[in-house]
């Protein structure tokens, strides 16, 4: 239902960090993230299914509704653009 584009590049030169994430310890093996692995990320409902790349992606969005603190709310519209 939901086709997600390929999420950007990050360039800035400031450590990125996703909130709720304590990324100070060390684990004996290492895990993938998405699998048990440490990386936040939610169900939004809504009939919406989490992306891929929101579950094992590595880029970092504080207002991406999959991976961040910001809600869908309101009305969602669908439509088909005919022309431009």
């Amino acid at each position: 239902r939901y086709s997600c584009c390929k999420m950007a590049e990050q360039t800035e030169r400031a450590f990125q960090k996703q909130l709720g994430v304590n990324g100070g310890f060390k684990s004996k093996e290492k895990k993938a993230p998405g699998k048990s692995g440490h990386r936040f990320h939610k169900s939004v409902g809504l009939g919406f299914k989490t992306p891929r790349e929101a579950i094992e992606g590595i880029y970092i969005d504080k207002k991406c509704p999959f991976t961040g603190d910001v809600n869908i709310r309101g009305r969602i519209l669908s439509g088909v653009v005919r022309s431009t």
